[in-house]
């Protein structure tokens, strides 16, 4: 199962487009406010979750990175990101979001003493063979995030399945998305694919990504997970710092 691929066209997916979407759309918002425009911006390229006809206007004639795109958009569906620049900034692949782990994990360990002792094993420094592990985790956390605001109903799922197709028709990973699509949000079952701290770790980075932390609901899944993931209280905070950091 190439999970690896396909999750690195998900993070890599229309990343000028939506830059250029969030920097139109920011200008018409009511507020001036960045803030609301990303979700907007998104609903604009990709017809968001009332209809298709946005979806196969960017798609007629688009490459991968556009039908990356597309899937991406329908897992966030109209989802008020509240920190734009960060959210635009992780789309710049797996290796990105590993990049960004690194460096939070590595700030943890410093606070606590142990940087010197043990070098974070994140999916930009892992060998091969396990880049698949810590891949499916990821992928797993952003399907889960997806749901956290109830938005994936039957139609909505029938459509990211769907584009997820498109970019990869390997039959043991669509079964296998088709699970984690149909299955009921549990923060319990999602955090059990994190069998390392950095997995752990890069799993929360990927859902702090996809939530609107203003939604209660949202922020009440992204919550229970840092605690079934077992995170420590200090890593979580240095985890959503270099979210943060990297709109700058």
């Amino acid at each position: 199962m190439n999970t690896r691929g396909l999750l690195d066209q998900l993070l890599k997916s229309g990343q000028d487009l939506l830059q250029k979407k969030a920097g139109g759309h920011s200008q018409k918002s009511s507020g001036g406010s960045v803030g609301g425009s990303v979700g907007g911006a998104l609903g604009g390229l990709l017809g968001g979750s009332s209809g298709s006809g946005g979806l196969g206007g960017l798609l007629s004639g688009a490459g991968g990175g556009a039908l990356a795109a597309g899937a991406m958009g329908l897992l966030m569906g109209n989802k008020k990101v509240g920190n734009a620049g960060g959210k635009v900034a992780l789309y710049g692949g797996l290796a990105a979001l590993g990049v960004i782990a690194y460096k939070a994990y590595g700030n943890w360990q410093a606070q606590q003493g142990t940087a010197a002792k043990v070098e974070p094993q994140t999916v930009d420094r892992v060998p091969p063979a396990q880049v698949e592990q810590h891949s499916q985790a990821i992928l797993k956390a952003l399907v889960a995030a997806a749901k956290a605001d109830g938005h994936v109903d039957e139609r909505e799922r029938a459509l990211i399945e769907g584009e997820f197709t498109k970019l990869d028709n390997d039959q043991e990973l669509q079964h296998w998305l088709h699970a984690e699509l149909n299955k009921p949000l549990d923060p319990t079952d999602v955090a059990r694919a994190a069998s390392t701290p950095e997995i752990a770790a890069e799993m929360y980075i990927a859902s702090v990504m996809l939530v609107d932390e203003e939604n209660f609901m949202e922020k009440s899944y992204l919550d229970e997970l840092a605690r079934q993931l077992k995170l420590e209280p200090g890593l979580k905070l240095e985890l959503e710092k270099q979210v943060r950091a990297a709109s700058v």
